[in-house]
C-alpha cells in the first residue's frame, strides 16, 4: 500500500526471525516494476531507456532511488539487474518487456555494474540474471519449456565471467531454458 507499510512489513518479519533474512524482490525498472509509483515509490524506467542512453550517470541515478526505496523498505536483495543480452529484440521474455541493456555484453556489463554499485552503496545485493543467458530465446520459459540449443551464444556468459571477475556478483539467478 505504501513505503511505510512496506518498511513495517519487513521490520515485523525480521523481528520475528531467528537469523537475518533476506528479503527480495524484481525491482528491474520499466515493466518489472513490483514497487509502482502510484503506491509512493520512484518512478523508473526500462534497463533498455538506460542501455539506449548510454549514460552511466543516469543509470546510476535510477539506481540510486531504486536501491534506496529497497533500503527504506528493508528489502536487502533485488532480483536485478538483468544481464541477458537482448540478442532477440522480439524474444517474449526478455526484448518484448525491454528487460536488457543491449546486445553488446561491454554495454551490458558497464551498465549492470553501475546498478550493482548503486544497490551496494545503500547495503542491498543484487542478483544477476538469467544465466547461461536468456535473450536469445524465442519462446517464453514462463509459459513454456524453451530452448535454446540453436539461438543461444557463448557471448551471453560475458557480463557474468566480467561482473564475476570484478568481484561484483552477489548471487546468479539460473533461467529455466535448456539446450
Amino acid at each position: 500500500a505504501s513505503p511505510a507499510q512496506l518498511n513495517q512489513l519487513t521490520h515485523d518479519l525480521q523481528a520475528a526471525a531467528t537469523v537475518p533474512l533476506l528479503v527480495s524482490i524484481d525491482q528491474e525498472g520499466g515493466m518489472v516494476n513490483r514497487l509502482k509509483e502510484k503506491y509512493g515509490f520512484p518512478a523508473s524506467v526500462s534497463q533498455q531507456f538506460l542501455g539506449q542512453q548510454d549514460d552511466l550517470a543516469l543509470t546510476r541515478q535510477y539506481a540510486t532511488a531504486t536501491a534506496k526505496a529497497l533500503a527504506s523498505a528493508g528489502i536487502n536483495l533485488n532480483l536485478a539487474p538483468v544481464v541477458d543480452l537482448n540478442i532477440n529484440p522480439d524474444s517474449p521474455a526478455i526484448g518484448h518487456y525491454e528487460r536488457s541493456f543491449g546486445a553488446d555484453p561491454e554495454l551490458v556489463t558497464r551498465h549492470a555494474l553501475a546498478v550493482i554499485g548503486a544497490h551496494h552503496e545503500q547495503g542491498v545485493l543484487c542478483t544477476l540474471k538469467h544465466f547461461p543467458g536468456h535473450g536469445s530465446a524465442s519462446t517464453d520459459s514462463h509459459l513454456d519449456i524453451v530452448d535454446v540449443t540453436k539461438t543461444w551464444q557463448e557471448s551471453e556468459l560475458e557480463p557474468y565471467r566480467a561482473i564475476i571477475a570484478a568481484g561484483e556478483a552477489d548471487a546468479i539467478l539460473t533461467a529455466h531454458v535448456f539446450s
